[in-house]
């Protein structure tokens, strides 16, 4: 081998070594947020096992399967997770259907942990919220019946919301699997999360009884500062 040889690939390996080494560093568009309190915080309504696996393994997951699918992409890559929900169904089609999976649970699982406080500290819902829940639903209670049964009725994996849109038009609605009301032009103003990863080490099979359950945790003071904002 001539020394010219040897030196070119030298410097080829040294330069596949500097792109590893660049692409190993580069920063990931997203990650896992996180939670605005202890683990144990929701108990006894929400169990301290249930919430270290559902933030720590389910939800990272998701983050981690959307870096994937976006990886490569540096467009795309560069868009908020709201942004790439509410343009979805214009995503190239041999990524659409990991970012719809892996960004809707980033997406639903973001706002579900900001939704949620411990029970001391759930509050009502107030102000222009409260409002638009009586006029909506008659009461706050006759809406925590329809987003209960909203939830209880998901068949198999999804979530039960209480979306809005900008002229403050209340609906309770759910979606299958990590879905989000934000790809079919509404806003989520909460969610309730009815995966068996959610609810099953304490729960079990008992659905309704967790559904009943999380409304004693529902962070009320964050839910109607949002409503606010959304339909501002």
């Amino acid at each position: 081998m001539t020394t010219r040889r040897c030196f070119l690939e030298i410097a080829a390996l040294a330069l596949g070594a500097e792109r590893i080494l660049a692409a190993a560093d580069a920063p990931v568009p997203f990650t896992l947020p996180p939670l605005p309190y202890a683990y144990d915080a929701l108990e006894p309504y929400i169990d301290t096992q249930t919430m270290q696996i559902h933030h720590d393994k389910h939800h990272q997951a998701y983050v981690n399967n959307l870096n994937k699918a976006l990886a490569g992409d540096p467009v795309l890559s560069k868009l908020s997770i709201d942004e790439l929900m509410v343009k979805l169904d214009t995503l190239p089609a041999p990524i659409r259907t990991a970012v719809r999976n892996q960004g809707g649970g980033h997406y639903n699982h973001s706002l579900f942990w900001q939704t949620l406080a411990p029970a001391s500290q759930s509050g009502k819902p107030s102000g222009e919220l409260a409002v638009a829940l009586t006029k909506t639903f008659g009461s706050q209670e006759k809406f925590e019946d329809g987003l209960k049964t909203a939830a209880v009725g998901v068949f198999g994996s999804g979530w039960a919301w209480l979306t809005t849109d900008k002229a403050g038009k209340l609906a309770i609605e759910s979606t299958p699997n990590q879905d989000t009301p934000l790809s079919a032009g509404r806003y989520p103003v909460v969610g309730i999360d009815v995966w068996e990863h959610a609810y099953y080490l304490k729960y079990q099979n008992r659905r309704p009884e967790y559904v009943a359950a999380i409304l004693h945790v529902i962070n009320w003071d964050f839910v109607t500062s949002r409503f606010k904002k959304l339909t501002a």
